[in-house]
């Protein structure tokens, strides 16, 4: 079975507190080249950390070699630990310096291992969305797409519209004129969204019925700018599109951003527009 780096690191790390645990009642003393053996280290860099007081040997010989207890492994491990995590050295020996007792050095790790999880698995999530977003044919640096979009997240609704239409024709077509967009195309597309949207707040808020020609009107220059920038959108497919609009609540949270109700106003104007047509 072939380790990854991380997974060889973590089992050094273990094998260094099991040399320790095993030799202890015997307290026998360990060369330089045993430990680093043992850990993994190279012999420089436990000369290194003995010259720095990070890690001291306990006990030397007559002439002059260094003999290491099993308290000096315990010691080495919490450093590999420490290093692990990216502390620097200096940062380590303050670490230990503060930490006391072991149970605090372990109540210590516990709590740095608990933040390296949540870090390691929001970077995770991040490289995700980014792999969703290039399969929409999303290609923005991550500052342009914070220009672009804000808080929305296109790619929030990608399994959605793959489960609905990823077999379809339409989807396709989306993918290839969106993968040649650039930040300006998106920019100039979502202030396009953004007008219709503020449009039909107004003529929601002002008591305009969804079934007026003014809301049909905007409807339809809805369906239109998804036929513009996406695929070409039948009445049929804009009246799927409302229903959906309603019913999950990660495509009503883009309408309701811009006024409470507008995503079932909207859903309303383009049922009306669709018997118009």
């Amino acid at each position: 079975m072939t380790l990854t780096s991380r997974e060889g690191r973590c089992l050094r790390l273990a094998q260094v507190s099991a040399s320790a645990g095993t030799r202890r009642k015997e307290d026998v003393s360990y060369t330089v080249g045993e430990v680093a053996a043992i850990a993994h280290v190279t012999v420089r860099t436990l000369h290194h950390y003995d010259e720095i007081g990070l890690l001291t040997p306990s006990a030397r010989t007559d002439a002059g070699y260094r003999c290491y207890s099993s308290g000096d492994l315990e010691r080495l491990q919490q450093i590999l630990f420490y290093r692990e995590l990216g502390f620097s050295l200096e940062r380590i020996a303050t670490a230990m310096t503060n930490d006391g007792d072991a149970r605090t050095q372990l109540l210590q790790q516990r709590r740095l291992l608990g933040e390296e999880i949540s870090r390691l698995q929001a970077m995770a999530a991040a490289v995700e969305r980014a792999l969703e977003a290039t399969e929409m044919g999303i290609s923005l640096t991550a500052e342009e797409r914070f220009e672009v979009f804000g808080q929305f997240r296109p790619e929030d609704h990608e399994a959605e519209v793959r489960e609905r239409w990823g077999n379809t024709e339409a989807f396709a077509e989306s993918q290839r004129r969106t993968a040649r967009y650039s930040k300006e195309d998106w920019r100039r597309l979502m202030s396009e969204a953004g007008e219709i949207y503020a449009a039909l707040a107004a003529v929601m808020q002002a008591g305009t019925l969804a079934t007026s020609v003014v809301a049909m009107d905007l409807a339809e220059r809805h369906r239109q700018h998804l036929s513009k920038w996406f695929y070409e959108c039948s009445h049929e497919r804009h009246r799927v599109l409302g229903e959906m609009y309603v019913s999950d609540p990660r495509f009503a949270e883009v309408y309701e951003r811009t006024a409470t109700g507008l995503a079932a106003y909207l859903r309303d104007a383009i049922v009306a527009n669709a018997h118009r047509g």
